[in-house]
């Protein structure tokens, strides 16, 4: 498919600086109203949690870990580099989405030293996976990589498939969507609210302080929050 790259570096630092619940509700700042979907609904790893979020369009992958393959070898060889391939050509900024089949009983990790340095070298924001990670104090620094859980082995791990709709943590993403993730989990951001996502960040930021600038304040009370949750609600309608 054809991804999108009309968004310049100055549009993905402005996502970057701000965390996924934030843009989840600056989502629903665009579009008017509430979103129940285009979101992780289980608890995710973070194996940095201290790390700046991966903003990019998702390159997908399937695999599994857990039992060997009767598969012939040589095309699991080709399948394989072709993924890396995949991988390698991606547009900039992207980030990986990978579904461990396996899931929830995964046991093969992926995610370590390795693969995590060569896919930072080929130009990949971070990880977004159901699956396993390990070499914790070892990954590829600056590349975040969120994850279902933490083991030792490898196990059986091979590509299964590329470039194809993956579902992980309940959400389906499909090759090209936009992802923003960290240690909360990730959302979608839609095609619909993309341009405007900037903007509206800046808005439900500024609604918020109403709030939060009134409760750090020294004399603090109910009658303030009053004041200050009707002052909220209005900049919300507006």
């Amino acid at each position: 498919m054809t991804t999108k790259t009309a968004f310049d570096n100055a549009y993905f630092d402005a996502l970057r600086a701000v965390d996924t619940p934030t843009i989840a509700n600056a989502i629903e700042v665009v579009l008017g109203k509430r979103q129940g979907s285009g979101f992780t609904r289980r608890t995710v790893l973070a194996a940095d949690p201290r790390q700046p979020p991966m903003v990019g369009y998702a390159r997908t992958a399937q695999l599994r870990a857990a039992e060997p393959t009767s598969e012939n070898p040589g095309a699991i060889a080709e399948r394989r580099m072709a993924y890396y391939q995949y991988m390698a050509e991606a547009p900039k900024p992207s980030v990986v989405v990978i579904e461990d089949l396996d899931y929830p009983d995964c046991v093969g990790a992926y995610w370590g030293e390795i693969n995590t340095t060569v896919h930072k070298g080929f130009g990949l924001q971070g990880t977004l996976t159901n699956g396993v990670m390990r070499d914790l104090d070892a990954l590829a620094p600056d590349y975040p990589v969120i994850a279902g859980s933490i083991g030792p082995s490898h196990a059986f791990v091979r590509v299964e498939a590329y470039d194809i709709p993956v579902t992980v943590f309940d959400l389906t993403v499909n090759p090209g969507d936009l992802i923003h993730a960290d240690r909360h989990g990730a959302v979608i951001i839609p095609d619909d609210a993309q341009a405007e996502l900037p903007k509206a960040i800046e808005t439900m930021m500024m609604r918020e302080r109403i709030v939060l600038d009134a409760a750090k304040s020294p004399d603090f009370n109910f009658e303030h929050f009053k004041q200050a949750w009707a002052c909220f609600e209005a900049a919300r309608e507006k």
